[in-house]
């Protein structure tokens, strides 16, 4: 089996030892990904926001990799608080048309950087 490492630098760099993405055979395996913000730093303040940026990045990376984000076969969401659950699957299902992705949402204690969200993704190459 062949692996690739996929790297971009529009989105964020890691933070601990792991790649943005993995492409082997045909599919892409993304980290998760917080929001944020590219040009600030910080994280967008509302929910919405913050579910934008992080599916942004992760469609930076599929792109890196040759695909795009329409073509993610599973993501999984990791929340801090389940009350964000319908205004961030507001802002995701806009994201998404036709065959929609499979997808696990799960509420997590903590996220790196004390992140209200992270989203990690497969897709087909």
């Amino acid at each position: 089996m062949k692996r690739e490492q996929v790297t971009t630098a529009n989105a964020p760099g890691t933070v601990a030892p792991y790649s943005q993405g993995i492409k082997t055979d045909n599919l892409l395996f993304i980290s998760g990904q917080i929001p944020i913000d590219m040009k600030t730093g910080q994280f967008p303040d509302s929910i919405a926001e913050q579910t934008r940026c992080c599916l942004q990045h992760l469609d930076a990376i599929a792109k890196a990799a040759g695909t795009k984000l329409e073509n993610a076969v599973k993501l999984t969401v990791f929340l801090t608080d389940m009350n964000d659950f319908a205004e961030m699957n507001a802002m995701y299902e806009s994201f998404f048309s036709g065959v929609l992705p499979a997808r696990s949402t799960v509420v997590v204690r903590a996220l790196p950087k004390d992140a209200p969200i992270e989203i990690e993704a497969i897709c087909a190459l």
